[in-house]
């Protein structure tokens, strides 16, 4: 735990309205006040005038890879990639080696993290043993062990009459259930979205409808449930709409977006280029400007990045064959500034809130305090240049892959401090008081 003074700075805190210029007092990990001038005793200053200071960013969909795959990732790696994107809290999926899918497997989860970790990981639980969508796992128990929601991600639970005890036994939990929106008798061999692109290049096309049917079935079944439902990075602006009238219904269904889904689109797959092979795939510009419109218009609640790292051997496969999935972490602020902010779609506050308070609510992070800054809570903040321009270079990545299609892209904004608990994770323009 450690002493911090962030001087200066445009405080913002969105779960509370605070909008003003004023320091940030942290004191044995904890913030101990919000105002001008203030002092605290052998503090490292972090000098914040004409930028942002906001409560630690939230993803709450990544990939660590740990345990199975650490030639991909681990926890320490991924959560490096974390801090130095501005992120103090991640949730990890549960597509591991074994799968997250016992209460002892989240309990390894926190273990390593805490033996390893920069950030704050918590586990996302698996819903179905091994998830295989044929038995539920042990919902209740990881929940208590600690699990912040639950979700098969990487397999859509496919079978209705499972989905049905899924949502039943996540709904007791009070936590939320992350759907993988996919119809898997649609998209087998698929590797790209059905469209002009895939068929010049000859591949087998993934059309919207295998996400939307999902997303329309399961807010049917869960019309007599009630459970929090929530999609994962949503692709298609007809899943935008499906979403947009169960919310206006009153139904508890929540929607994320990932930044390469609000700027890029099937073309960036010319070239058979695997760094854009993604899950679910990039679509069309139609797709890209539904999505937007649904960030602004409050139908998309939540902004997380779907972090998915590989090796540079496995992307280097031909594209049918190479692995789903880009990395995000180290990219995503500045990629969604340039889709929302830059446009004039949303406001600073209003993306802070998407990227903080809103998972925070997803993964009921914020009943301990996560996701806002008030005095008393937890010591994570991240300051933001939002003036910074930089040119993506995925060799500075401090994560174990480079699989990224942003690669040479010039960018706007930047996380140029990170704290978590009071201790600096990364940083630049500190002094000592």
């Amino acid at each position: 735990m450690g002493n911090v003074l962030i001087s200066g700075g445009r405080v913002l805190d969105p779960a509370s309205g605070l909008d003003k210029e004023a320091d940030v007092a942290i004191r044995d990990g904890r913030i101990a006040a919000i105002g001008r001038d203030l002092s605290t005793a052998d503090a490292r200053v972090i000098q914040a005038r004409g930028k942002l200071v906001v409560p630690g960013l939230i993803d709450p969909h990544v990939h660590l890879r740990e345990p199975g795959q650490e030639h991909k990732e681990t926890l320490a790696t991924g959560s490096a990639a974390a801090v130095s994107g501005g992120f103090t809290t991640v949730c990890c999926m549960p597509n591991t080696t074994p799968a997250l899918d016992s209460p002892e497997m989240v309990g390894f989860i926190e273990t390593r993290a805490r033996q390893t970790a920069a950030c704050r990981i918590f586990a996302v639980g698996a819903a179905t043993k091994g998830r295989k969508g044929e038995e539920l796992a042990e919902i209740q128990l990881m929940a208590k062990a600690g699990a912040v929601g639950f979700s098969d991600d990487g397999d859509c639970i496919a079978s209705a009459g499972m989905m049905l005890r899924v949502l039943a036994a996540v709904k007791q939990t009070g936590l939320a259930f992350q759907q993988h929106c996919q119809e898997p008798t649609l998209t087998k061999g698929s590797s790209m979205h059905a469209g002009e692109v895939s068929i010049r290049l000859g591949l087998t096309g993934w059309p919207r409808v295998a996400e939307e049917l999902i997303i329309e079935r399961d807010v049917r079944l869960n019309r007599a449930i009630g459970c929090r439902y929530h999609v994962q990075h949503i692709s298609s602006g007809e899943s935008v709409e499906i979403v947009r009238r169960a919310r206006a219904a009153g139904q508890p269904v929540s929607a994320e977006a990932s930044p390469h889904h609000l700027l890029l689109t099937h073309e960036a797959c010319d070239g058979y280029n695997t760094s854009a092979k993604m899950n679910p795939p990039l679509r069309e510009r139609s797709d890209v400007e539904a999505l937007r419109r649904g960030v602004a218009d409050g139908t998309i609640t939540v902004l997380a990045t779907d972090h998915a790292p590989h090796s540079a051997d496995e992307k280097a496969l031909p594209f049918e064959e190479a692995p789903f999935g880009i990395v995000g972490l180290e990219t995503a602020l500045p990629l969604y500034a340039e889709a929302l902010i830059h446009t004039g779609l949303i406001d600073w506050p209003r993306m802070i809130a998407l990227m903080t308070i809103e998972p925070a609510r997803l993964c009921g992070l914020d009943r301990a305090g996560l996701g806002q800054l008030k005095v008393g809570g937890p010591g994570d903040v991240t300051v933001i240049d939002p003036e910074a321009e930089w040119t993506i270079r995925a060799a500075d990545f401090p994560g174990k892959s480079r699989n990224t299609p942003f690669e040479g892209r010039k960018v706007k904004g930047r996380a140029i401090a990170t704290v978590v608990g009071g201790i600096v994770r990364h940083g630049a323009g500190l002094q000592a008081n």
